[in-house]
């Protein structure tokens, strides 16, 4: 086994990688990193767009909302799937509440590795299964 980066320390770097490309408004993304649930995810962006991941390596998983910025400092948070929508948000405390009430059950520290990773993990060893 090799030793690479922790999920935390993946996770991390994530989060400073969104910092770094100016995509999302500085405010949104300091509000979302100061949620502990929201900070142990791995964040991208897309379109302005801030996503949470639970695992750390990309395609990302899509099981979470995420929030688009909107006008008059607004927010507007949509998801998980792009045809889905929670609605609008005045403020960002609103926008992040809007996702943290729904996170996946059991929505913990990202995984690190790939969704289809992150699938075998969460099916159990394999003689768990039926």
């Amino acid at each position: 086994m090799t030793s690479g980066p922790s999920s935390g320390e993946a996770v991390e770097a994530g989060w400073q990688e969104v910092r770094a490309d100016g995509r999302v408004r500085p405010e949104l993304l300091e509000a979302a990193y100061a949620e502990p649930r929201l900070r142990q995810l791995f964040p991208w962006t897309g379109m302005g767009e801030l996503h949470f991941s639970r695992c750390t390596e990309g395609r990302w998983t899509w099981d979470i909302p995420y929030i688009q910025p909107d006008t008059g400092g607004r927010y507007w948070v949509s998801g998980p799937l792009r045809s889905q929508t929670v609605g609008p948000a005045e403020t960002v405390s609103q926008a992040i509440a809007m996702v943290v009430e729904r996170l996946p059950a059991g929505c913990g520290p990202a995984f690190l590795g790939t969704p289809d990773e992150l699938a075998v993990h969460e099916a159990g060893p394999p003689g768990a299964r039926a």
